[in-house]
């Protein structure tokens, strides 16, 4: 039997992990195995994919058990494969578990003492500060600490937890990814209900810099084995997601580019020795003038699709690396193409500047538009039917949800 050159594991099965199957079905014609450990829309009725489901999964002992099982079927197909990961709690189980998965699958992701540096907040401020990055005012607060006592700034103010995954597996009633808290109850009363579930970790309570979804932007990059920057695309947000569990999710972006923050971020990168795909949040503040980093994920972002939509192949930058070997300058994203995950009209009705809006309208009348779920290739009449439903529920979800921002 022939064997594949390579085969991506992609570990999860949402929005973020079909955009992966998608980037290398598009740019290999190639199935990826996903591991998961129940059914989500995103890749479900999947003909790009080749779906496994692992009862807890997403636990320590699971997810070694069910990868080094896997390894011996995927071994007899190909070599290199190689892991892709959809969320922060995926990567850390890989990254702490590289001696025992590393014999068998390629791992690109920075090494376990960068991580810890990067995924908990408070340690990559500090990092902000050794390498000159601008970033939000900032209090950690941990559990015990007084609610009631003065803030450093003013309100309104963020929250949002410092640890990720432990926030992730805590339940408790209104619980958001994050919250713009408006004044000095409200505060109380959210630190009140985040320390009442199992969430025991430090908070990270920000000064919030005004504005609305359009002075965010998103920075994808890629950094070979090497901890050189291979690729960085730059992205303006149109809009985010109201609904409340996915408030900071991204449903709009624009292509754009920004020769500066290029610079600035591939210095930082590559200084730090970083590898893998990073994944960067940047909000503009008016008041100075300048970018503020919130946060550096260490894989590619739930909306990352977009990347490869303004023509930068998200999956073809990591197989060029870690299995070809190969060495190439840098692609700067600079092609102009919209990504959106909600309906083309609800971008234009909610979209909150002006001139974004004209360029919205324009980039729709020229058809340079794209979706990540919608692949003419992974056509499926059920398929197309749900996504569609999920699709327009949207309409619902920001009458109910949708808040000016100031």
């Amino acid at each position: 039997m022939n064997k594949e050159n390579f085969i991506p594991v992609i570990l999860g099965s949402d929005d973020n992990a079909y955009g992966m199957a998608r980037a290398f079905h598009q740019e290999y014609g190639i199935t990826s195995v996903v591991v998961t450990k129940g059914e989500l829309l995103s890749t479900a009725h999947s003909q790009i994919v080749d779906k496994r489901i692992f009862e807890n999964f997403d636990e320590p002992e699971s997810f070694v058990q069910a990868l080094l099982t896997l390894k011996d079927e995927l071994k007899e197909r190909s070599e290199h494969l190689i892991l892709i990961a959809s969320n922060e709690n995926y990567v850390e189980l890989a990254v702490r578990n590289r001696s025992e998965l590393e014999p068998h699958f390629i791992l690109p992701f920075v090494e376990e003492e960068m991580m810890d540096a990067i995924i908990f907040k408070e340690n990559f401020y500090n990092l902000c500060e050794k390498y000159d990055l601008d970033y939000p005012d900032t209090l950690i607060f941990t559990k015990g600490m007084d609610p009631e006592q003065e803030l450093p700034f003013g309100f309104p103010v963020v929250v949002k937890a410092s640890d990720s995954m432990r926030y992730f597996n805590a339940q408790f009633p209104g619980k958001k990814k994050a919250y713009v808290i408006h004044s000095k109850e409200e505060f109380v009363q959210t630190i009140h209900n985040i320390y009442s579930s199992t969430y025991d970790g430090t908070l990270i309570i920000q000064d919030y810099i005004p504005g609305n979804d359009t002075v965010m932007r998103v920075l994808n990059a890629y950094c070979d084995r090497n901890g050189k920057v291979r690729m960085m695309c730059l992205g303006r947000v149109v809009l985010e997601d109201y609904t409340p569990v996915l408030i900071g999710n991204y449903v709009g972006i624009v292509g754009e580019q920004d020769q500066q923050l290029y610079d600035q971020y591939k210095t930082f990168l590559e200084e730090l020795g970083f590898t893998g795909y990073a994944n960067i949040d940047l909000k503009y503040d008016r008041r100075d003038g300048k970018y503020k980093i919130f946060e550096l994920n260490i894989r590619q972002g739930r909306s990352s699709y977009f990347v490869t939509a303004n023509g930068y192949n998200m999956a073809k930058y990591l197989v060029e690396d870690r299995v070809y070997q190969k060495d190439s300058e840098v692609d700067y994203g600079k092609n102009e193409v919209l990504w959106h995950s909600v309906p083309k009209k609800l971008l234009v009705n909610y979209t909150m500047d002006e001139d974004l809006k004209c360029q919205i309208k324009k980039l729709i009348r020229q058809k340079k538009t794209s979706t990540t779920l919608f692949y003419q290739k992974d056509f499926n009449l059920l398929r197309y039917a749900k996504l569609l439903r999920q699709y327009f529920s949207y309409y619902k979800r920001f009458k109910n949800h949708f808040k000016v921002k100031e």
